[in-house]
């Protein structure tokens, strides 16, 4: 049985840039669900902390999340992060256990 490969990312805009990387980061949704591989891909915005986001992303392997992190809309991505977050994202992976 094939488990799937969950990624958790956590941004933290810079102040007065929540807008902005809200706007990057629903940009993402559509290419990336469309993408081989990806069972689910879904933006959470924090109720007690401004201008906090987070993926819960759910993938058929680590080699269909790979892909995706080479894909251009995610270079596109990391190329504006340093302009529009307070820190390095917090990225997280995870393995199914049942």
């Amino acid at each position: 049985m094939n488990k799937q490969y969950t990624v958790v990312a956590a941004f933290q805009a810079l102040f007065g840039k929540e807008a902005a990387l809200r706007e990057a980061l629903v940009k993402l949704l559509v290419p990336t669900r469309l993408e081989e591989g990806c069972l689910n891909y879904d933006l959470h915005e924090s109720l007690e902390a401004p201008g906090k986001f987070l993926f819960y992303e759910n993938w058929s392997s680590q080699a269909a999340h790979q892909n995706h992190m080479g894909s251009a809309h995610i270079k596109e991505l990391a190329e504006r992060l340093e302009e529009l977050c307070a820190n390095t994202p917090e990225i997280t992976f995870w393995e199914e256990l049942l």
